[in-house]
């Protein structure tokens, strides 16, 4: 059983001053959360002015969320999808040519259950080159994505992924390797 009134965040920081996340909270309302579909163009403009970094060819869909730019990399050639979130509390990777698919969250942080503070933990999330993690999958804290893997759609993963297979299921388990056409 938890008891919030000891909740402590475990020192994390949040990694820009108040007036920068308070400017970020605005272009993310009028940029990133909208239905206008504003061109990829200008969201990866704006994610660089705000730290991320951004390679070539990214398309940004619309109500893409992401919390914190400053800790989101994005290499070349990377898709995200309608309704996408990105909880970049820790740092979040992806690599070039990978593709998140629509209302999939990526999720850096957690709680300890365990602890009477219910303290926040956080672990980075890296997505490896030439993966799609599929239309509303979770990626837990900490995993990482193999290269040219396929997170299933719906798909609940809460441990590494290793290169070159398909994941499915909850929580997500491997079901053969990624067929090569």
């Amino acid at each position: 059983m938890i008891n919030l009134s000891g909740y402590t965040t475990g020192g994390f920081e949040r990694g820009a001053s108040p007036m920068a996340e308070a400017a970020w909270w605005l272009v993310r309302a009028l940029f990133f959360l909208t239905p206008i579909p504003w061109p990829s163009r200008l969201r990866v403009a704006l994610l660089r002015l705000f730290g991320a970094r951004v390679g070539e060819g990214v398309v940004i869909r619309s109500q893409v969320n992401i919390t914190f730019p400053w800790r989101f990399t994005a290499g070349d050639h990377v898709w995200l999808g309608e309704e996408v979130l990105i909880l970049s509390l820790a740092s979040v990777t992806i690599e070039s040519h990978c593709c998140i698919s629509q209302r999939a969250f990526l999720c850096t942080g957690s709680h300890d259950f365990s602890s009477p503070a219910f303290t926040l933990v956080t672990r980075p999330i890296t997505i490896h080159e030439g993966s799609w993690v599929a239309a509303s999958a979770f990626i837990a804290p900490g995993v990482e994505v193999g290269p040219g893997s396929m997170v299933a759609a719906g798909s609940v993963v809460l441990h590494n992924v290793p290169s070159g297979v398909i994941v499915r299921g909850n929580p997500a388990a491997v079901t053969g390797p990624v067929k090569k056409i």
